[in-house]
């Protein structure tokens, strides 16, 4: 048989590769050997005493893998604390962490799920297909109702306050945005969790009014961020600690303990499409970033357009973090309740500030569950700035 001329050229490449690397071959094949028999002449050459110190050692790196501060640890520490907690609140943390590992499943599979389709469309059995951010309200009502340790729950998706059936009544009210954010999902921009806990004087006497407080009052506050990693932020009353989901272990891990925010930070984040609106103060306060006139390096611009994404940026990095009022919002964007009072409470517990233009953020006494407020929020010294332009303006009028 004759071979084709292409054919026989490529034989012989093959071969010339082979041959040349026959050497190199042998040589790993030979190191390899010569360290695995090394390794066995080791192991039977090592004394009992050796092997004993050797698995005591490997015992105690598995302990210190195992020596992790959970945040139902983080909890439980917290709450021995306080002598008269009998664990109500801890239980009622553990629920929202349930809910906030629940989306963040959903959130990860959302493309392959068909999450990310508009509600009301139904799947090839006929059943209903749930947006991802109806889902999160759901999820997010069934595990705070199941605690037993909730009264009052006021959710971003549901136009009325859901008052808990007095059976399974607790002395919490839980105010929260189930999935904030949720128009950058099809974008696979991070979204996340905003919530915030209020508690009630007598639970069998619940109201409207006993969630529409100011800020201050509330007992914790946090937000879960859904992105490259699930990274719960929160809360208590006692400065800010992050903690991020260990996806193999199924727990929150902490991994930002005591957050604090810088005093002066270098970014500043607000929409600028919406610039021709402003008022004064905010126009000046922006321009000053751009154009310092100490001598100072203009701030840079950050704007992701997810509220927990820009938030979480500005108490790591520090900064200041703008969505005021304007000529087409008024009374500003962002809800008070759900979004304003729990960041506002986490920055100040950082280290830093939050101002609505007019007063301190948590100062603010809502009429309406989902009433809006401007506000501003970051690194103490970057919100004195702009709450000095607003007085400037102030005392000109």
């Amino acid at each position: 048989m004759t071979t084709k001329p292409e054919q026989r050229g490529e034989a012989t490449w093959r071969g010339s590769f082979d041959r040349s690397a026959d050497r190199p071959i042998s040589l790993l094949v030979l190191i390899s050997s010569a360290l695995l028999s090394y390794k066995r002449g080791s192991n039977i050459s090592s004394s009992p005493q050796a092997r004993e110190k050797q698995r005591i050692m490997d015992h105690a790196a598995d302990a210190h893998r195992t020596d992790l501060m959970t945040i139902t640890r983080h909890v439980l520490n917290e709450q021995t604390k306080h002598a008269e907690s009998r664990g109500d609140f801890t239980i009622l943390l553990s629920h929202i962490v349930l809910g906030c590992k629940f989306v963040c499943s959903a959130v990860n599979k959302a493309g392959l799920a068909k999450l990310i389709g508009l509600a009301g469309e139904t799947n090839v059995q006929g059943e209903e297909q749930k947006k991802l951010d109806v889902l999160s309200h759901e999820v997010f009502v069934n595990a705070l109702i199941s605690s037993g340790r909730t009264c009052i729950l006021v959710s971003e998706e549901d136009e009325e306050a859901t008052f808990v059936d007095p059976a399974l009544r607790g002395k919490y009210c839980v105010v929260f945005d189930p999935l904030d954010g949720s128009s950058n999902i099809d974008c696979g921009v991070s979204i996340g969790t905003i919530f915030g806990i209020y508690m009630v004087k007598d639970k069998n006497e619940v109201t409207i009014n006993n969630v529409l407080q100011p800020g201050k009052n509330m007992l914790a506050a946090g937000y879960c961020m859904y992105g490259s990693s699930c990274t719960l932020v929160l809360s208590t009353g006692n400065g800010v600690n992050g903690f991020t989901l260990d996806p193999s272990l199924g727990e929150f891990i902490l991994t930002h303990p005591n957050i604090k925010i810088p005093k002066k930070g270098k970014i500043y984040s607000v929409n600028e499409g919406n610039a021709k609106n402003w008022d004064g103060p905010t126009a000046k306060f922006v321009e000053k970033c751009k154009f310092p006139k100490d001598g100072s390096s203009p701030k840079s611009l950050r704007y992701i357009g997810s509220m927990v994404a820009d938030v979480h940026r500005t108490l790591l990095y520090g900064g200041i973090f703008l969505y005021p009022a304007d000529k087409k919002s008024p009374n500003g964007k962002l809800r008070v309740l759900y979004e304003v009072f729990p960041m506002s409470f986490l920055m100040e517990q950082a280290g830093g500030q939050a101002f609505t233009g007019k007063q301190r953020a948590l100062d603010l006494v809502p009429t309406k569950i989902h009433q809006r407020s401007p506000i501003f929020l970051g690194s103490y010294d970057d919100v004195e700035e702009i709450k000095a332009l607003y007085a400037a303006e102030e005392s000109h009028a």
